[in-house]
């Protein structure tokens, strides 16, 4: 799970500092190869689902041509 924030936050800190959207996108791309494996460590329905999610927005984003927006949860 620390993957997964790491990444949240490199990819809040790229769109906050105005980085070139294939840079997020790349970003984006490694959430999801970081989220796979969460999901397969902990198993579940959950943890699948929400990896395939990931996926499903990543490939609309994709095919659109536009970034996802991926929310970074506030901190505790």
């Amino acid at each position: 799970s620390r993957a997964v924030l790491e990444r949240l936050a490199r990819i809040e800190a790229l769109a906050r500092d105005g980085a070139p959207p294939t840079d997020v996108l790349d970003e984006l791309r490694a959430l999801l190869r970081d989220a796979e494996t969460w999901a397969r460590r902990e198993g579940g329905d959950a943890g699948a689902r929400a990896v395939a999610d990931l996926r499903a927005a990543l490939d609309s984003a994709h095919d659109r041509n536009v970034l996802a927006h991926v929310p970074v949860a506030p901190d505790p």
